[in-house]
């Protein structure tokens, strides 16, 4: 029979008082509360089991900071013929957790002490801010220790790498106290985080040709996601001479290394999807998670390398799926070298996006228009018709980072090529598509 205790609380019912049970739990070994229990451990239930999970993820949610969400799992099991509900609270990586409106205080900072759940001290509070300071999302125990490595073992297997539970502990996927981490969930068969995929039709998000979702092992995530983008990277062939030039689309080489950049380096304390978005002129990689600190983009772009995931690197670079840190943006535009063109990398606080343009799509494009010769200034200002309808001359000198001069100029030979046309005049100029 279950007895109240340092991991174990019971609830008669369902109260607000619950969100500090959870808080104590979280800041310190986890635990279980049991709703629909007397104090004596004697099972009276609950009435309304699905509104009252409803009542107690919404004050998790709206009342805990910081997100205590990924750390709870709330469910309705029997007990001596009546329903109970179970919050099954594991120890936070983010500690310590607090009441949003008192703040990180005594007041709203809880610990358990025995079968009791007690406001921390400051001396506590501040021994919780130094032991988490460092946490990562990787390192963290997972949820869900049900876990299966079929995906996995197979990798490993064709890599003629052992992955036995001594490989498991010493790559990550076990932590010091013996239970698996989120590294280890990432590359499970129950991975939670997924990659989106649409294909669509020309060069905007109108109409959808193809979508789906990748799930599972990011093993499997990877071979899959590959597999489908090669679908859509079709062949091109060229005659010149005597001779048959073949050209795909897009360099296997960058889609490889721009699927591995997203997989590897993604944020998954995050609870957000990679999108892969296919078009006809591009394909778009947007990765959750900026750039780590002290780390800017002409240092991605030097092959720079600070890791988010050292972990899940580390994996990768012992199968051979990477050569080395640091080096994916470089191969990236080394593959787009000898076409003139290259890949585009924009940022946020919170996201990262490559884009790969299609090798055959300019080439294409210009063949029928009889522009066989355009600049790499003019391939930027054709392209930037491909989010806009209009462009105006500011717009070319922020995309191509050249001066109002150079810009008048350069926009003034392609109306005499035919191909832009201007409209307006005045602070009203503007440059629209010339065919």
């Amino acid at each position: 029979m279950l007895t109240e205790g340092k991991m174990i609380e019971f609830k008669r019912e369902v109260t607000e008082d619950i969100r500090k049970t959870v808080i104590a739990f979280a800041n310190t070994d986890g635990g279980r509360i049991f709703a629909g229990v007397e104090d004596d451990g004697s099972v009276v239930g609950v009435h309304d089991p699905n509104g009252d999970i409803l009542r107690i993820t919404n004050t998790i949610r709206d009342s805990v900071h910081p997100d205590v969400t990924l750390f709870t799992d709330c469910r309705v099991e029997a007990m001596d013929g009546k329903q109970v509900i179970v919050v099954e609270v594991q120890r936070g990586t983010a500690r310590p957790y607090y009441l949003s409106g008192k703040g990180v205080r005594p007041e709203g900072v809880f610990i358990r002490q025995g079968a009791s759940t007690v406001p921390a001290t400051e001396t506590a509070i501040l021994s919780m801010i130094r032991e988490t300071s460092g946490d990562r999302y990787e390192i963290a125990r997972s949820l869900n220790q049900q876990l299966t490595f079929d995906a996995a073992t197979a990798y490993f297997a064709k890599k003629d790498v052992v992955f036995k539970d001594e490989q498991k502990k010493t790559l990550g996927f076990i932590g010091e106290d013996g239970t698996y981490t989120n590294l280890a969930l990432l590359l499970s068969d129950q991975c939670t985080h997924i990659i989106k995929l649409a294909v669509f039709q020309g060069s905007q998000k109108t109409v959808f040709r193809d979508r789906r979702e990748f799930s599972g092992s990011l093993f499997s995530q990877l071979e899959d996601v590959y597999s489908f983008i090669d679908r859509y990277n079709q062949m091109h062939a060229e005659i010149s001479g005597l001779y048959r030039i073949d050209t795909r689309d897009y360099p296997t080489e960058a889609i490889r290394e721009a699927l591995l950049n997203a997989i590897v380096h993604r944020e998954y304390g995050i609870s957000a999807s990679t999108l892969i978005s296919i078009f006809d002129d591009r394909i778009e990689f947007i990765t959750i998670g900026g750039l780590m600190k002290s780390i800017s983009l002409s240092d991605i772009m030097l092959g720079v390398s600070a890791l988010r995931n050292p972990n899940l690197a580390n994996v990768f670079y012992r199968l051979k799926l990477i050569e080395a840190y640091g080096a994916g943006i470089p191969k990236i535009n080394e593959c787009y070298a000898e076409y003139g063109i290259s890949p585009n990398i924009e940022l946020s606080d919170n996201a990262f996006k490559i884009t790969l343009p299609n090798v055959n799509f300019l080439t294409s494009a210009n063949t029928k228009t009889g522009e066989k010769d355009l600049s790499e200034r003019e391939r930027q200002v054709l392209r930037l018709f491909d989010k806009a309808g209009t462009i105006t001359r500011k717009d070319v000198e922020q995309a191509s980072g050249i001066s109002q001069a150079t810009a008048i100029t350069l926009l003034r030979e392609m109306v005499s090529k035919g191909l832009i046309k201007k409209f307006g005049g005045g602070k009203n100029l503007k440059y629209s598509s010339g065919k």
